[in-house]
């Protein structure tokens, strides 16, 4: 009878480091390689049902492929010719906001001293540089940072073909990782295949109909407070949300500076937190469960720690790329014995005893109504 070698725990706990050290190192030094061609299946994903619905409609694939990539290229464009119209509008005050900066940096800080009894001129001075730093980079440094490098280009210019190709091939893929896989697992390989698949689509469009939505209630939001620029700052404080958790706490950092720096009144800045607040609750208790759903299925402890392993490998791209690579590997603990415990340690469930759910409070209130009941 065979026996199965077992390796000392030592051992064990170094091939693990080891293996992880070395994904790290490829991740790392790969990064510019990688991040492109998983941002390209990411949007494949996106764009599939349309490619798919043209399929099912007798147009031939390479043909659907081209219409859905054109879809999805004239959304990016309009939404960038957007954001640099506006952009252009908002550097043209940028000479009065930086006047702005100073008078109510100066106002603050009187308060302050009139709060405490405690002067600072050289905190004042620096907090001073410091905020009109901020705005002289985001107007004289502008196209250098987000103008055209030549990694930026070649991200750009070659993420709709690989979207052609992962939407081409996509039955060749499939049969690629049927052909090896052994025979007796072809079932579960199919099963893990269609999970991740309808996953990954479910994840793309829901997300992208919630930024969608948060667009319209950031920019309203914005314009009823009396926000200057209100639909550039509405626009990108949503696109920041395809990054869950972080993603409205980054995205709302821009206007809640307009608000404090080049407003003319604190109460700019309390209607902001008041709405951050209100869109905050209105995204993670009703769009996000009731659109994207629940086939993420990742506790939000693991949900913070993959954007934060993703963002230090990978910046902004990999913090938008952790969640649904996260979720694919739940998905292969769930059917593979041996990756269970992933599944286990990403998943939701094992803390339902102390988690607070719509039934335990309904539990709660009930017994506390029955216990004054009966007193």
């Amino acid at each position: 009878m065979r026996e199965t070698l077992k390796l000392p725990l030592i051992i064990r706990l170094t091939i693990v480091l080891l293996f992880i050290w070395l994904t790290y190192f490829i991740l790392k030094e790969f990064r510019n390689y990688l991040y492109p061609i998983t941002l390209g299946g990411l949007f494949a994903y996106l764009l599939y049902p349309i490619a798919s619905f043209l399929e099912k409609h007798r147009v031939p694939r390479i043909l659907a492929n081209i219409i859905s990539i054109l879809v999805g290229i004239s959304v990016v464009t309009g939404l960038v010719f957007f954001i640099y119209k506006q952009m252009g509008l908002f550097l043209e005050d940028l000479p009065g906001l930086k006047i702005t900066v100073g008078r109510n940096v100066n106002s603050i800080f009187k308060y302050l001293t009139q709060l405490t009894g405690v002067e600072t001129p050289l905190l004042k001075e620096q907090f001073k540089l410091f905020a009109g730093n901020l705005l002289s980079f985001s107007g004289n440094n502008f196209k250098n940072t987000f103008g055209a490098t030549f990694q930026t280009v070649f991200t750009v210019g070659i993420m709709p073909v690989y979207i052609f190709f992962l939407l081409f091939y996509r039955n060749k893929f499939h049969n690629f990782i049927l052909m090896i896989v052994p025979a007796e697992k072809h079932a579960t390989a199919r099963k893990i295949l269609d999970e991740v698949n309808q996953l990954v689509v479910h994840y793309m469009t829901g997300v992208f109909i919630v930024v969608s939505i948060l667009v319209v209630l950031n920019s309203t939001g914005f314009v009823i407070i009396g926000m200057k620029h209100a639909l550039l700052l509405g626009v990108l404080a949503a696109i920041m949300n395809f990054i869950p958790y972080y993603g409205t706490i980054i995205g709302y950092m821009f206007p809640l500076f307009i608000a404090v720096f080049t407003m003319n009144s604190p109460q700019y800045a309390f209607l902001l937190v008041v709405q951050l607040i209100i869109v905050q609750f209105i995204e993670n208790n009703i769009l996000t469960p009731n659109i994207v759903g629940s086939h993420v299925s990742i506790n939000p402890f693991m949900i913070i720690l993959a954007i934060t392993f993703g963002g230090f490998i990978w910046g902004l791209p990999g913090m938008f790329i952790a969640v649904p690579v996260a979720a694919v590997f739940r998905v292969l603990g769930e059917n593979l014995p041996e990756l269970a415990p992933i599944s286990y340690l990403l998943g939701s469930e094992g803390m339902e005893e102390h988690s607070i759910s719509r039934k335990r409070l309904a539990g709660f209130f009930v017994k506390k109504v029955k216990k004054r009941n009966d007193a």
